[in-house]
């Protein structure tokens, strides 16, 4: 496949050469994602991050380019049953069950302290029917401070018979669509891994308005304890997420740069500044980091730190290096 030049590069290859003599070189690594302003590409994922501020006494928040929420719906959830989560050997399983406060404690009890931070607040949301999607936004519209909706299509429809809204393109167009007819905001749609060919459902959303995609959720796993020959997790199968999944996500990151013309945000394994560039080589315009908050809470603030340097020793704004891939 020829080299693709990035469609977000808004600098010249010559822009690099533009700093006055004896004036030092200093990167620009903000990024400008479906209208949204970042003050740099990394963000913390979803379902990894809380709701932010349980991470406050560890990492300065005011650092982030942004924050994606654990998954909200419209109704409090309380979850799956213990145990649900389980270490692999590079990553692990979870299975939490979506456990949420629900779209209206979420805008009285979690979106005043988001709203005071710099770093943009953008809210999973989730359903079981394109119904609870489009009421859970119509909740989340009444409050202020969001930026934008990270649309989880990985749920069941159980409306459909079960049908995962991700695996299918004609509900991801139904869903996407139905968002988009009453969001206030931005509408960011995650995209399901547990697919034949992704670019597919990247299109169907993209075709039914999405402003921007993240990829890729968590992949369907499971694991047993083979001394009592039952599941290691409670729900039985679970999503598994870390670096076993990376070189898989970089590659779906790939594919669907060259299938769609709306922004891409990486997501899959990114422990370090190098994981974060292979995404965002491949065509990323932001990532977010994951399982790895849950270890070494200060990665996304690395991340960023990476980038700079890498700008900087490479002599490139941030909007160069994007889908920058020789082939």
């Amino acid at each position: 496949m020829p080299t693709k030049v990035s469609k977000f590069r808004k600098l010249s290859d010559k822009s690099r050469d533009k700093v006055p003599h004896g004036k030092e070189f200093v990167p620009a690594i903000d990024v400008t994602i479906a209208g949204i302003h970042f003050q740099n590409p990394v963000m913390t994922a979803s379902g990894t991050f809380g709701y932010g501020q349980e991470y406050a006494p560890l990492v300065d928040l005011n650092q982030l380019g942004g924050i994606c929420v654990k998954g909200i719906s419209a109704e409090p959830m309380p979850g799956n049953a213990p145990p649900r989560i389980y270490e692999t050997d590079s990553g692990m399983l979870n299975a939490i069950g979506l456990q949420n406060v629900g779209a209206r404690r979420f805008l009285e009890e979690k979106l005043p302290f988001l709203r005071t931070l710099r770093a943009r607040c953008l809210v999973n949301v989730f359903g079981y029917s394109t119904e609870d999607y489009v009421r859970c936004i119509e909740i989340l519209n009444e409050g202020e401070g969001i930026d934008g909706y990270e649309l989880n299509i990985s749920c069941p429809n159980t409306r459909r018979g079960g049908m995962v809204y991700g695996n299918d393109p004609k509900l991801t167009e139904e869903v996407v669509g139905a968002a988009k007819k009453v969001a206030r905001h931005p509408v960011i749609v995650k995209l399901s891994p547990n697919v034949t060919d992704i670019t597919a459902t990247a299109r169907a959303a993209e075709a039914a308005g999405a402003d921007a995609l993240s990829l890729v959720n968590t992949f369907v796993g499971m694991a047993i304890d083979v001394e009592t020959c039952t599941p290691r997790v409670s729900n039985i199968t679970a999503g598994l997420s870390g670096p076993g999944i990376k070189p898989v996500a970089v590659r779906m990151v790939y594919q669907t740069y060259h299938a769609v013309k709306i922004p891409l945000i990486g997501i899959g394994g990114i422990a370090s500044a190098e994981d974060a560039l292979e995404f965002i080589i491949a065509g990323a315009q932001a990532v977010e980091v994951g399982t790895a908050n849950f270890y070494a809470p200060d990665t996304s603030l690395r991340v960023i730190e990476g980038i700079r340097d890498y700008c900087l020793r490479k002599r490139l704004h941030f909007a160069e290096v994007v889908g920058s891939l020789k082939v």
